[in-house]
């Protein structure tokens, strides 16, 4: 084995007379015999030049890289997929979006683990990459960090930051008669106005939320913007902590903890994060073989007060905070409110605590409330169960006024025939909109309903219809709205059998989702349900739902 620090793995690939044919191939790409004493380390990059999310990752890998090599290491990138929610919304093509994450995850894992690297860092940008990329981390337990490329900037109409939810709520606008052709192409025109994730606090930047507070990232680097002069520097620092974590062989399970875990739905309750938030850490506790349920996330919430006044729910965006003074404000808050486990440790050295101490709130700044002034006094997520949901569902509260609400069902068997149904104005104030068999087996892949919620937002009926479904929703969702049904309708769950007229209650109040129909009748409408077809009976698709687990176990695809 190799003497040199930290190179602990990787010597069994470039060490000694019996290794001179892979030595050999890997001179012919320009790693020298210097290159290959040193450790090697795997830079994971999600790079995509299919939309803006990732589309910038490959000019911060060259500063990852040179960090690296500046610190001692030997590089070397490779890449995975990236699917753009965002494009891919209200389409067959959402449903790859969250078996990406496992194919994500399990990509990572193999090429770490094929080439026997000595640590990673892996770049990440839209909703997927990022808890793919921290499932591989955790599961692969070799030193490692996450860097996200960081939020796309606002962009300009009417006077007005706007960002990709106003689009899709402008859809439901223009669907209403409330907005001509050219002002919806002009807010299109202008809405995305360059590289990086979405600009609220929607998934992507809530998941980036998530890595800050689990420690797998470096406090205040992932906020920083993707086009902000210090998004370079901030990527070749992470480049040469790698190092630095490779020689003390820190290693991701010692930092993804139980206490990181609640830091982290702290942070998103406090912030008004997406309720993919619950799905996604739920897999990492998965993968890190920490035990997390349902009722962690509305225990956590309940004690967290609303603090930062962000999109969909709020009025600022992402560059906002990072300019208010950043997670660390939020951090810094959780901290004064004694709701953060402050000994969590970090990849930096720092333990959560130490780094809540060290931020700065801008004078003035107005998008982080202070404890004692909150915008609700608990936080952003409920766990709702009862008679339709009995293993469960989520609810973001963020963002919308109703605290309950009964009425009668209209039941879908698909976005498209609700979208459909939004479009041409059959949807009424009162209403509660069910759409099933749009779980992780049944789509398959859990398709987020943003075009559906941003076209009922956008037709003026955001607080007077509640909507629930097996599958998901966008971290730009707003509304009374109950996603990860569970169990799915596919397996026969309760929502399989729920008829058009049929009373639902939702009850946040009390933690309850209720379909208004008796035990017998429930049980015998599920004595008479036959489970539809597969969707699809070979490939990706069909091996997903053949493998994948109930959305209240994370959706993860471990056999």
């Amino acid at each position: 084995m190799s003497e040199i620090p930290g190179k602990t793995r990787s010597s069994a690939i470039t060490d000694g007379p019996s290794r001179a044919p892979a030595r050999s191939m890997l001179k012919a790409v320009g790693f020298d015999d210097e290159a290959l004493r040193r450790p090697i380390i795997g830079v994971a990059n999600t790079w995509t030049e299919i939309g803006p999310c990732n589309y910038h990752l490959r000019d911060l890998a060259k500063e990852v890289k040179a960090g690296i090599h500046a610190a001692g290491g030997t590089p070397m990138e490779f890449n995975t997929v990236s699917i753009s929610d965002g494009i891919t919304m209200g389409t067959e093509g959402m449903k790859t979006s969250l078996i990406s994450r496992e194919v994500i995850a399990d990509s990572i894992e193999l090429v770490a683990r094929g080439n026997l690297f000595d640590g990673i860092v892996i770049l990440v940008g839209c909703d997927k990459t990022i808890p793919g990329g921290v499932m591989a981390l955790v599961r692969l337990n070799i030193p490692g960090l996450v860097l996200y490329g960081g939020s796309i900037a606002p962009g300009q109409w009417n006077g007005k930051d706007v960002t990709i939810q106003d689009v899709f709520e402008a859809v439901g606008t223009h669907a209403a008669h409330q907005m001509t052709d050219e002002q919806l192409c002009a807010l299109e025109d202008v809405a995305c106005p360059g590289p990086g994730a979405c600009g609220g606090q929607f998934t992507a930047n809530t998941m980036s939320t998530v890595c800050e507070l689990l420690g797998v990232s470096p406090m205040a680097a992932n906020g920083v913007p993707a086009m902000a002069a210090e998004k370079p520097n901030v990527a070749k620092q992470a480049g040469e902590l790698l190092l630095d974590l490779v020689r003390r062989d820190v290693r991701p399970r010692q930092i993804v903890t139980k206490q990181a875990i609640e830091n982290a739905i702290a942070a998103v309750a406090s912030t008004g994060g997406s309720t993919n938030a619950v799905l996604h850490l739920l897999a990492i506790a998965h993968e890190a073989d920490i035990d997390l349920q349902l009722e962690d996330f509305d225990r956590v919430s309940e004690r967290t007060p609303l603090l930062a006044d962000l999109k969909p729910g709020g009025q600022f965006v992402a560059t906002d905070l990072y300019r208010a003074g950043g997670l660390e404000l939020v951090v810094k808050r959780l901290k004064e409110a004694g709701l953060l486990h402050t000994e969590a440790m970090t990849v930096t050295g720092q333990t959560i605590g130490e780094v809540a101490d060290t931020a700065q709130e801008t004078a003035g700044q107005q998008v982080v409330r202070p404890v004692s002034d909150p915008i609700t006094p608990t936080g952003g997520l409920v766990i709702l169960r009862g008679n339709l949901a009995p293993d469960g569902c989520v609810v973001k509260v963020a963002g919308h006024a109703l605290a309950e609400h009964r009425g009668p069902a209209r039941v879908f068997d698909s976005e498209e025939a609700t979208f459909e149904a939004v479009e041409a104005g059959r949807i009424q104030a009162g209403d509660v909109v069910v759409i099933r068999y749009e779980g992780p087996q049944g789509g398959p892949g859990m398709r987020e309903m943003l075009a559906v919620t941003a076209a009922i937002v956008g037709a003026g009926l955001g607080e007077s219809v509640a909507l629930l479904t097996d599958g998901r929703f966008s971290g730009a969702t707003r509304g009374m709205m109950a996603g990860h049904v569970a169990p799915e309708a596919a397996r026969g769950g309760p929502i399989a059998i729920v008829r058009d007229g049929d009373m639902i209650l939702f009850d946040e109040k009390n933690r309850v989702l209720q379909l208004d129909v008796s035990d017998d009748e429930i049980a015998a409408r599920l004595a008479e349900w036959r489970a539809p077809e597969p969707r699809f009976k070979r490939g990706v698709m069909a091996k997903y739902a053949r493998l994948v687990s109930s959305a209240a176990q994370g959706a993860v695809t471990t056999v």
